[in-house]
């Protein structure tokens, strides 16, 4: 019997022979190295602009609801080009893919640089995003296909790094480039990097599958766009709109459910007997459900606290953006680096002590930033934030890996696709909801004669109590994860993972 047969249905490997001690061949190492820094250069893009947009109104004289189009636009590229990776993963070469994704992200990002004006600013965002949608599920897939189950866990904790760093880390960047330099040189610095992984990963990265012959649905494209355009486009707006902006966000919120619903039923129609863009074939797998609720509940919550912490901090307490930046960037460098540590004790005793101890952690920190004030002392509110990084670093390694390991080879690409794709749409809609809720109780308390800091700090308690409520979802997941594998999982890590798989039955 094999290190990797010996894994229990509960994730915990063999404590002495699960193939954990023995490293990937160096050629699999240096693909999914590459594909990480590449990852991690292009979700560092994703957060830079934000401190970045009253620079932006000032030099390219526009308002701002034009400047926030900037970030809209992102985030609407992402929630639309995201759904067609699982097609382009199956179709094209690994090696083809990864030319593609860095060359958009390059040739935005020079755009970016050299932009005269907002609506050329506006369409080299876009270019980006396309490049930035299409590398996560390259990075998660080529993992899938080359790393065996049982060290998976680890790998994947490294993929936290780039997940969970690369945020938090772009709003400090952008600050200390914008203190001393102008708003371009965010590009500018970018750049290289950018082409030097292209450059490496062109010459380093070889084909970890072969390239398939499946056929475009141009209808299913066709839904894509206002299915996942709309919703992401319709949450973003619902958190600052009210009035007909309100009207605009809840119509494009409708069109983007009925043409999901339109968009389901395509899929599942063509996984019977065509080629479908996204196979949701990969939701029949329980483990897939739960750990990518799971994800989504607790993207709601963070994606909602990067928004109204830094608002507490500048609104109400007064510090500039570089302030805050650099007060919120320990716990994003803690998530990030406690990654592989969590891998390994995923790979070791399984995801549900794991998750369940990050959702705890997640909901008691809710909890707490429910009840600040005016008064609270800053570094508790960093303390605060630490223990809900150490949370979501215990939650976002398992329910990554959880979610992915039950499925099998022909689902890699189409699972990875569908993760990053509801993230982006938790996310937005973590955003709307959270400062929705925010906005609306501050009005309604200045309205009534509520000074506007004590009137902004009691919708900020209130959206930290409703993420809170939300974040307990997540702690009833957690309590059903389990390492499922796929069926012929020892065969998939022979073949795709080399000389691991025949280490670890020389145990």
């Amino acid at each position: 019997m094999t290190a990797i047969d010996r894994t229990t249905e509960t994730g915990a490997g063999d404590r002495t022979g699960d193939g954990r001690g023995e490293r990937l061949p160096a050629a699999h190492r240096t693909v999914i190295m590459t594909l990480l820094v590449a990852t991690f250069v292009v979700i560092l893009n994703e957060t830079i602009m934000g401190v970045a947009l009253p620079h932006l109104m000032s030099d390219l004289g526009v308002s701002a609801s034009t400047v926030q189009w900037l970030s809209t636009a992102f985030l609407l590229t992402m929630g639309v080009v995201i759904p067609t990776t699982g097609f382009l993963l199956q179709r094209l070469a690994t090696r083809t893919v990864f030319i593609l994704a860095m060359s958009l992200f390059s040739t935005g990002t020079l755009l970016a640089a050299v932009s005269q004006g907002f609506w050329m600013l506006l369409a080299a965002r876009v270019v980006q995003a396309s490049g930035t949608a299409i590398m996560l599920p390259l990075l998660m897939t080529t993992i899938l296909t080359l790393v065996p189950v049982a060290r998976r866990g680890l790998v994947m904790g490294n993929v936290s790094i780039a997940i969970s760093v690369a945020p938090a880390i772009g709003p400090t960047v952008s600050g200390i480039i914008l203190q001393y330099l102008s708003w371009r040189f965010m590009f500018v610095i970018v750049l290289p990097i950018a082409l030097a992984a292209l450059v490496l990963g062109a010459r380093l990265l070889g084909n970890v599958s072969e390239p398939g012959r499946q056929r475009l649905d141009v209808v299913s494209v066709l839904l894509s766009v206002p299915a996942f355009g709309g919703l992401v486009y319709g949450l973003s707006r619902l958190g600052e709109s009210s009035g007909e902006g309100l009207s605009t966000a809840l119509v494009f919120l409708a069109v983007g459910v009925l043409c999901l619903v339109a968009f389901g039923w395509r899929q599942l129609r063509l996984a019977r007997g065509g080629d479908p863009l996204l196979d949701l074939r990969a939701f029949r797998f329980p483990m897939f459900s739960v750990s990518l609720t799971m994800l989504c509940i607790a993207m709601v919550a963070l994606f909602g606290v990067i928004i109204l912490l830094p608002i507490y901090l500048q609104n109400v307490r007064g510090l500039d953006s570089l302030q805050t930046g650099l007060l919120l960037l320990p716990g994003g460098l803690l998530m990030g680096l406690l990654g592989p540590v969590v891998g390994r004790l995923f790979d070791r005793w399984g995801p549900r002590g794991l998750s369940t101890f990050g959702s705890l952690l997640l909901v008691a920190t809710l909890w707490r930033l429910s009840t600040v004030d005016a008064g609270t002392p800053v570094w508790l509110l960093v303390g605060y934030h630490l223990v809900m990084s150490l949370g979501l670093a215990c939650l976002f390694t398992p329910a990554f890996t959880t979610a992915l390991n039950p499925l099998p080879p022909s689902l890699y690409s189409h699972g990875s696709a569908i993760l990053s794709t509801l993230q982006q749409v938790a996310g937005a809609a973590g955003t709307a909801l959270l400062v929705g809720i925010m906005a609306g109780r501050s009005a309604s308390l200045a309205a009534s004669g509520t000074s506007a800091v004590a009137a902004q700090t009691e919708g900020l308690q209130s959206a930290f109590t409703v993420a809170m409520v939300v974040g307990l979802g997540a702690v009833a997941c957690a309590l059903f994860l389990r390492n499922d594998r796929p069926a012929g999982a020892v065969e998939q890590g022979g073949e795709q993972g080399a000389g691991t798989a025949d280490a670890a039955r020389a145990h």
